[in-house]
């Protein structure tokens, strides 16, 4: 048999088969399918596909969280959220999270719903940071969605795999963090370096990174063009796991795989990186980033706002104010995440700092509601898009970086890594 790499391995086992090739079409059932608020419009298309009183293939295997206009900013995503609470009750879909839950990235593996070495589908781009659980996270399109919600399964191409091997302990200490590896790598090959690739991730140092900075950079791996991005099961996965009663085998990589790519980064010689506008390729470390003041700074979404997260930002906001000129915006990523901080006293540090908390949901990020900017503001963010318009105008100007980043610039004014 030839050497296989861990999405192949994967896929073979969703396909049911002993081995695939690389670019092989292969049809494949998923573990999960996962929609947000575009479930309105996907639900039109599969009552078009099956007809008015077709029934989904799987009401548990079909996961929905309201979560990208969260309260509902107008009428019409009122009404969007309406016609899918009306879909679900009628399909009887059993994970559904209403609006207030949280984000759908970061609410399937905490419902336990992620194991290792199956597929999870997504209509949502984002849908590659289930890798960070040893799973092949893999974005599909709304038709494609309403497909597979009508018949269970649908055609993947195999991808080449790119191999990131990680040197050097993370110097957290530092103010690096997983963020600063991302955004360093897709600095490196392009938004479009890695396109229908996947992206598999090893060295001493994973065993450094927790399940949050899996995440982050599992995450972002979809602003390389990846189809997906995967750390392999390992001690730290399996302590995750201890909380659900996954019945898995560890499934790992041949040793004589050969990969499409093989990229090495020394993390000791990284400092924090920031994504300046308008791409999130276009990279440079904080020192060499001129004096860049702005109006906001935002803390949150799917990349960034985890637990961990918001505690590296209250450690540097305690007994801070942030700057009478910008507008600190904390978005956790769950209802969950925001209970525990609740609980650990981070949300009265972010208040007492002058900072605004949101519903646990994708706020400003997508640029429709909950801190959209004005004509000619500029951000500093968490989030991983920076393209115009990413936050509500096309004459914003957004900056990317880690959570640490985030927060000593809410208190300066303007993008630092110092202390103030």
């Amino acid at each position: 048999m030839p050497s296989q790499s861990l999405i192949q391995k994967i896929f073979a086992k969703a396909a049911k088969k002993e081995e695939v090739e690389e670019n092989e079409i292969i049809f494949a059932s998923p573990h999960m399918i996962l929609s947000h608020d575009n479930s309105a419009a996907i639900s039109k298309t599969f009552y078009e596909i099956v007809g008015p009183n077709g029934k989904v293939w799987d009401p548990d295997r079909i996961f929905i969280a309201l979560d990208h206009a969260v309260p509902p900013p107008d009428s019409k995503k009122a009404e969007n959220h309406k016609i899918i609470r009306e879909f679900v009750k009628i399909q009887k879909i059993k994970h559904f999270y209403d609006a207030g839950t949280g984000i759908c990235h970061q609410v399937l593996p905490e419902k336990g719903l992620v194991p290792p070495n199956v597929i999870i589908l997504g209509s949502d781009s984002h849908t590659t940071t289930h890798g960070a659980f040893g799973a092949a996270g893999i974005p599909i399109g709304r038709t494609e969605t309403a497909s597979v919600w009508a018949i269970g399964e649908t055609y993947l191409k195999v991808p080449e795999t790119i191999k990131v091997i990680f040197e050097n302990y993370l110097p957290i200490k530092a103010g690096v963090y997983a963020k600063d590896i991302i955004l360093n790598l897709i600095g490196m090959i392009s938004a479009d370096g890695a396109t229908y690739k996947s992206m598999e991730f090893y060295g001493k140092v994973v065993e450094k990174l927790s399940i949050g900075d899996r995440m982050t950079i599992c995450n972002m791996t979809a602003e390389a063009g990846a189809k997906a991005g995967i750390f392999p099961v390992d001690r730290i996965t399996e302590e995750w796991f201890r909380q659900f009663s996954f019945k898995y085998k560890k499934m790992i990589a041949d040793e004589d795989t050969i990969y499409e790519q093989e990229i090495l980064i020394d993390l000791a010689e990284l400092s924090p990186q920031i994504a300046q506008p308008h791409s999130v390729d276009n990279i440079v470390p904080i020192e060499r980033l001129p004096h860049v003041s702005i109006d906001t700074a935002l803390i949150g979404t799917c990349t960034n706002g985890r637990l961990e997260d918001l505690r590296v930002a209250a450690e540097i906001l305690k007994d801070k104010q942030i700057n009478p000129n910008v507008r600190l915006l904390i978005y956790p990523a769950s209802r969950d995440i925001l209970m525990k901080a609740t609980q650990e006293g981070l949300i009265e540090i972010f208040i007492a700092a002058g900072g605004q908390i949101g519903v646990p949901a994708c706020g400003p990020c997508l640029g429709e509601y909950g801190g959209c900017l004005a004509p000619g503001e500029i951000a500093i963010s968490t989030a991983n898009r920076n393209f115009k318009g990413r936050m509500g105008t096309r004459e914003a100007e957004i900056y990317l970086a880690n959570p640490a980043v985030v927060a000593k610039s809410a208190i300066a004014g303007y993008i630092t890594d110092e202390e103030m």
